[in-house]
C-alpha cells in the first residue's frame, strides 16, 4: 500500500462525511415539504400577518449621536419613521460612529485579528426589541441616507419582555451579505428575502459594515412583519438542490452551533490509522504554518481527523492571536473552559460582543484569566455587557502585561470599577468609549499608566471637569499620540493649552462636537503651532472655526492627512485652497454644512485636487 494512502483516505472520509450531510440536509427537506405540501390538502386556519415597528432599542455597539440626546442616536430606530421616504442628512435617524476605511489609517488604526471567516464582516450592531414574538416573514429596513450598511439581519429565542429568561439562548441568521455600494445616497426600502425560522422571535439584531460608503448610513425605522402560528413550507421549496444548500446553515447543524462547538474544543476520542503518511515527514514547523490559516471551527473539526493533526490543533502556539468575536452568538462559559488547555500562551484575545444574555459569567471569565491571562498583551472587550468591578479586578491582577484594553460601549460597569485600571501600568492603548468612567477613577489611570500613547474618552458623559482631565494628561501622558475627545462638553482653551503644551507627539485629535470650545480664544491656533504632527483633527460642528485657523493649520501641519469641520459658517474657499497646496498628504476634508462652500467650490476643489476626498453632505 502507497504511504500516502492512509493520509488521503482520511481526507477523502472527511470530505465524504461532508457530502453526506449536505445530501442528509436536502434528503430530509424534501420529505418535510412532500409531508407538508400534503397535510395541506386540508383546510388549515388564515394566519393573520403582524406588522410591527420596533418597540425598544435594547442594545448597540456605537452611534454618532450624543448620550443625552436623541439626534443621531440609535433611540431613533424605535417607533415610526421620522423621515422616510424623505432622502438626506437628517437628525432624528440612527447613526453609527464609522463609515469608510479612513479609520483604518488614522494614528490609532489597531492592526487586525486574522483567522477571521471571510463571511463575518460586520462592524457594528443594534438590537431591536418588538411588541409580539412572531414568526419572521420580512424584515423591512427604511434607509434615508446612503444605504447599503446592513449585511447581517438575526432573530433571538430570549424574549426581551419574558418574565421567565429561557435556558437557552439562540441566535438565528434570516439574511446575510457582503457590503455593498449602493448608487446614489437617495432613501431606499430595503426588504431582504429572509429564511423561515423555527421559533418565533420579538428580537431583531442588525449587523453593518459601512466600509464601502462615501458618508455615514442613516437608518429611520425596521419593520417587523410575522405570524403567530408557524407558517407551513410552500411549494417553492418541496426540490432541494445540494448546491443551493446554504453554508450558514449547514455551519450551525454540524459545526458551529454552541453545542457542538464545545464538543469539538474538548474531542479527545479518535480513531486509530496505522500512518499518517507525508504528515509525519512534514516539519512541526510547517504544519503549524498551514495550519495558522485555518478559523477556529476549522481547527476544532480537523481535530477530530487523526491524532497528529489534533496534536497540531491543540498546540498553545495556534492560539497566540485569537478572535472569538465572529463567534460571539455561540460563545458561552463551557467553551472558554474547553479553550484553556489550548490559550496558555496567547497574546492577543478579543471577546467582543461575547457573552451577553448570561452566555459568560463572572466566574466563567475569571477562571479563563486566571489560567491564560498571564501573557496577555491586547484584550478586546467592546460591548461586553456582562463585566463588572471582579472582572476588572481580575484583569489587573491576572494580566501583569497587558498594553491594550478596549472596554468601548462597556456601559454597564459601574464608575468606581475603573480604578482598578489604574494598576496596568504598561497600558499604551485604553478605550473607553461610552463608558460611565468617572473623573477620579480617570485621573489615577493617567497618573499611574503614563506609556498611554492611544486614549478614547468619546462619549464619557461622568466627567465632571475635561479641563482637569486635560491638565493631567500634559503632565503625565508625555507619549500620547491620539486621543479621543469626541461629545466632551466642558473642555475649554485653557484645558486645551495645558494639552498641546504637555503631549507635543499627539498626531490624532477628535474634538468634535465639543461646544465649549470658541476660535476667538486662539485655542485652535494654539494648537496648530505646537502639535506640528497632527495627521487627523476633528473640529466637527463647531461654528467658530474660521479661515485664521485653517491658515494656521496650512502653515504648521502639513503631514495632515484628515480633517472635519462641518458645520461652520466662517470658512472661505480661500482658505481651503492654501490648506490643499500645504498640505499634500490631506485624504479626507469634511465640509459638510459649511455655508461658504457650496457645491460649485467643491467641484472646483475636487477638479484641482483630485487626491483628496471632499465631503459636502446636504438635507433635503
Amino acid at each position: 500500500m502507497s504511504p500516502v494512502f492512509p493520509m488521503l483516505t482520511v481526507l477523502s472520509m472527511f470530505y465524504y462525511m461532508c457530502l453526506r450531510r449536505r445530501a442528509r440536509t436536502a434528503t430530509r427537506g424534501e420529505m418535510n415539504s412532500r409531508r407538508a405540501i400534503e397535510s395541506n390538502t386540508r383546510a388549515l386556519p388564515i394566519n393573520v400577518e403582524i406588522v410591527q415597528y420596533a418597540k425598544e432599542v435594547l442594545d448597540f455597539s456605537s452611534h454618532y449621536g450624543s448620550e443625552n440626546s436623541m439626534s443621531y442616536t440609535m433611540w431613533n430606530l424605535a417607533g415610526i419613521p421620522n423621515v422616510y421616504p424623505s432622502s438626506g442628512d437628517f437628525t432624528q435617524t440612527a447613526v453609527f460612529r464609522t463609515y469608510g476605511t479612513w479609520w483604518d489609517h488614522c494614528p490609532s488604526a489597531r492592526l487586525p485579528f486574522q483567522r477571521t471567516p471571510p463571511t463575518f464582516c460586520s462592524q457594528d450592531y443594534v438590537e431591536l426589541a418588538f411588541e409580539e414574538p412572531v414568526y419572521p416573514t420580512a424584515v423591512q429596513i427604511l434607509e434615508t441616507y446612503h444605504p447599503g450598511a446592513v449585511v447581517r439581519i438575526l432573530a433571538c429565542s430570549a424574549n426581551p419582555y419574558s418574565q421567565n429568561p429561557p435556558a437557552e439562548v439562540r441566535w438565528e441568521i434570516l439574511w446575510s451579505e457582503a457590503p455593498t455600494k449602493v448608487n446614489g445616497p437617495q432613501a431606499r426600502q430595503f426588504t431582504p428575502c429572509i429564511k423561515q425560522i423555527n421559533f418565533p422571535t420579538n428580537l431583531i439584531r442588525l449587523e453593518v459594515n459601512s466600509s464601502l460608503l462615501d458618508y455615514y448610513t442613516e437608518l429611520d425605522a425596521v419593520v417587523l412583519h410575522g405570524v403567530k402560528e408557524r407558517p407551513v413550507l410552500s411549494l417553492k421549496t418541496a426540490m432541494i438542490d445540494m448546491n443551493d444548500i446554504d453554508e450558514d446553515e449547514d455551519e450551525e447543524k454540524y459545526g458551529c452551533g454552541m453545542d457542538t462547538l464545545n464538543k469539538q474544543f474538548s474531542i479527545v476520542t479518535l480513531r486509530e490509522w496505522p500512518t499518517n503518511g507525508y504528515f509525519d515527514k512534514l516539519p512541526y514547523e510547517l504544519i503549524q504554518l498551514i495550519l495558522s490559516h485555518l478559523t477556529v471551527p476549522d481547527l476544532c473539526r480537523l481535530a477530530q481527523t487523526c491524532k497528529l493533526l489534533y496534536q497540531h490543533c491543540c498546540d498553545p502556539l495556534q492560539y497566540i492571536h485569537l478572535s472569538l468575536q465572529p463567534y460571539w452568538a455561540r460563545i458561552n462559559d463551557t467553551s472558554l473552559e474547553y479553550l484553556q488547555s489550548r490559550c496558555t500562551l496567547i497574546q492577543w484575545l478579543n471577546l467582543s460582543w461575547t457573552g451577553n444574555r448570561g452566555a459568560i459569567s463572572v466566574s466563567g471569565f475569571s477562571r479563563f484569566l486566571k489560567v491564560c491571562g498571564s501573557e496577555l498583551v491586547r484584550l478586546e472587550l467592546s460591548c461586553g455587557h456582562f463585566l463588572n468591578e471582579t472582572c476588572l479586578e481580575v484583569i489587573t491582577e491576572m494580566c501583569p502585561n497587558l498594553q491594550e484594553l478596549n472596554l468601548s460601549s462597556c456601559d454597564k460597569i459601574p464608575p468606581q470599577a475603573f480604578n482598578h485600571i489604574a494598576k496596568l501600568g504598561n497600558l499604551k492603548r485604553l478605550i473607553l468609549y461610552r463608558t460611565k468612567v468617572e473623573q477620579t477613577a480617570l485621573l489615577s489611570i493617567l497618573n499611574f499608566c503614563s506609556e498611554l500613547q492611544h486614549l478614547s474618552l468619546g462619549s464619557c458623559v461622568m466627567i465632571e471637569d475635561y479641563d482637569l482631565i486635560a491638565s493631567m494628561m500634559g503632565a503625565k501622558c508625555k507619549k500620547l499620540r491620539s486621543l479621543d475627545l469626541w461629545r466632551c462638553k466642558n473642555i475649554t482653551e485653557s484645558g486645551i493649552a495645558e494639552l498641546a503644551s504637555g503631549c507635543q507627539l499627539l498626531e490624532e485629535l477628535d474634538l468634535g462636537w465639543c461646544p465649549t470650545l470658541q476660535s476667538s480664544t486662539g485655542c485652535f491656533t494654539n494648537l496648530a503651532r505646537k502639535l506640528p504632527n497632527l495627521q487627523k483633527l476633528f473640529l466637527t460642528a463647531n461654528r467658530s472655526v474660521c479661515d485664521t485657523d485653517i491658515e494656521e493649520l496650512a502653515a504648521n501641519c502639513t503631514h495632515l492627512r484628515q480633517l472635519d469641520i462641518l458645520g461652520t459658517r466662517m470658512v472661505s474657499p480661500a482658505s481651503l485652497r492654501k490648506l490643499l497646496e500645504s498640505c499634500k498628504d490631506l485624504s479626507l476634508l469634511d465640509v459638510s454644512f459649511c455655508s461658504q462652500i457650496d457645491n460649485r467650490v467643491v467641484l472646483e476643489l475636487n477638479a484641482n485636487f483630485p487626491n483628496v476626498f471632499i465631503k459636502k453632505s446636504f438635507t433635503q
